[in-house]
């Protein structure tokens, strides 16, 4: 059974976005959207490492309303519109004024599975289902207009959970449809598990 327990604001506030990143795996992404609960496993990550790293929104110090959330203090959420279509969730950690983020891009269900079809517009559950930041962001209902969201007692949170993921079972490699940031689209900064594997990754 998951421990249904928050992270609370100090595991937010530390500014190694890369281990924060693979700490994410294994936790339980949950948001409450009108009344409805619905959660996952987080699945795959993506480190932004801020000013310096080119795919970083925030690169160069670029500040803007839509990423003002990224300058704040960690523990709150930055939500955007990619393409005009898809909404991506990011978890912001570190300090105020260092804009680390971490882009949450699968999960696999866990509460609420009947909404999260509903949401997808799908009648069954397969790996598909949150394999995608956009996908996921729906099928838990967030939205860019949740960006800024605090993660600690907004309607998204994130909580710790009886899962252990070894070390030696994170898949690590570059980054996702980032080829304009030059070489920094080549850091290993992306963090995966398979979720078949979860189910016998109880500690």
């Amino acid at each position: 059974m998951l421990a249904a327990v928050k992270l609370p604001l100090e595991f937010y506030r530390r500014n190694d976005v890369i281990s924060l990143s693979r700490e994410l795996l294994g936790k339980v992404l949950t948001t409450s959207i009108g009344g409805v609960r619905t959660s996952a496993i987080i699945t795959e990550t993506e480190a932004y490492a801020g000013v310096g790293d080119r795919a970083s929104h925030a690169y160069g110090g670029r500040r803007t309303d839509r990423t003002e959330p990224m300058f704040g203090p960690g523990g709150v959420a930055y939500v955007y519109l990619c393409y005009g279509i898809h909404h991506l969730f990011n978890v912001v950690v570190g300090r105020e004024d260092e804009p680390l983020a971490i882009l949450v891009r699968a999960g696999k269900p866990l509460a609420g599975t009947a909404t999260i079809l509903e949401r997808r517009r799908r009648e069954a559950v397969n790996r598909a289902l949150l394999v995608g930041p956009g996908k996921l962001a729906q099928g838990l209902g967030i939205t860019t207009a949740l960006t800024g969201t605090s993660l600690v007692d907004g309607s998204i949170w994130i909580e710790d959970s009886d899962l252990s993921v070894n070390r030696e079972d994170v898949i690590v490699g570059p980054r996702v449809g980032i080829d304009y940031a030059g070489e920094d689209a080549a850091l290993p900064y992306r963090f995966r598990i398979d979720p078949v594997n979860l189910d016998d990754a109880r500690s």
